[in-house]
């Protein structure tokens, strides 16, 4: 049987902003995911239709990392038609469903990603080599309440991450610091390197990309939106990147603008 040539190959890349931020920064330009994390973000959304929001959002990030960063295989696989013609088989490029793949669930607000990208990779790739890690960390502050880093106060993992691909989920990528603590408590305690670091997030800001591709440039970084709302006006009318040193999305107490708040406070109705 000849197979179709069309599908032999299927290279993919997500539509992206552009910017000059490096080709490990991958900002989706989605309309939809963006009137979804808009609505996500307005100060009247709560519970239960925050984690509802969350779980499209999630959904539509991992489906955008699988399709352009997981290895894919040729596969011949019978369809309900090879009963009546021999003709009834797709052949070609599917996602190689053995690859292995570590997601990485972060206390509080990463948890409900974890899980939605979980369940997600466990419907594309074979269940036994995909492994959900937990880690509990929090934001480390000074005495005027600035954020000095992450601290790390638990983990459990499941084992090597030697080949895997390792999925880093966290809705807000503010400073970087989360990013930075999960890395080195990997490179320093667990055993092997992943075959890609992904880190998907909904929102990230200017100062989290200057310090995760300065510090971490094997990173590969999925976000929904760029938020540097803080930047000067001339700032805001130039392509994100130009003027890398003027942007800013901070405030001086590391929330994002214009954000969506403390969304691990909203997710769990802990403002704390």
């Amino acid at each position: 049987m000849t197979a179709d040539r069309q599908y032999q190959s299927v290279s993919y890349r997500p539509s992206e902003l552009e910017h000059r931020y490096g080709p490990s920064v991958h900002i989706l330009r989605d309309p939809l995911a963006l009137s979804l994390l808009a609505k996500l973000c307005h100060r009247d959304v709560v519970q239960p239709e925050v984690s509802r929001l969350i779980v499209e959002l999630y959904r539509m990030l991992v489906h955008e990392v699988v399709a352009a960063e997981f290895p894919r295989q040729r596969s011949s696989i019978p369809t309900r038609m090879i009963q009546y013609v021999p003709q009834g088989i797709y052949d070609g490029e599917v996602i190689a469903e053995h690859t292995q793949a570590v997601v990485v669930a972060l206390a509080r607000a990463g948890l409900l990603p974890s899980q939605v990208s979980y369940d997600f990779l466990n419907q594309v790739l074979s269940p036994q080599g995909v492994r959900q890690d937990h880690l509990a960390l929090g934001r480390t502050l000074d005495k005027e309440g600035h954020v000095t880093g992450a601290g790390l106060y638990a983990s459990k993992i499941g084992g090597p991450v030697e080949g895997a691909m390792m999925l880093i989920p966290d809705p807000m990528g503010a400073t970087g610091s989360t990013v930075s603590r999960v890395l080195h408590h990997y490179r320093q305690e667990v055993v092997g390197t992943p075959a890609k670091v992904l880190a998907v997030h909904l929102i990230v800001t200017p100062e989290y990309l200057r310090h995760v591709t300065q510090n971490h440039p094997e990173v590969q970084v999925y976000a929904l939106r760029l938020d540097r709302g803080l930047s000067d006006a001339d700032v805001l009318d130039t392509v994100p990147g130009t003027h890398w040193d003027r942007e800013r999305g901070l405030t001086d107490h590391q929330y994002i603008v214009p954000g969506g708040g403390g969304l691990g406070e909203v997710l769990n109705n802990s403002f704390v």
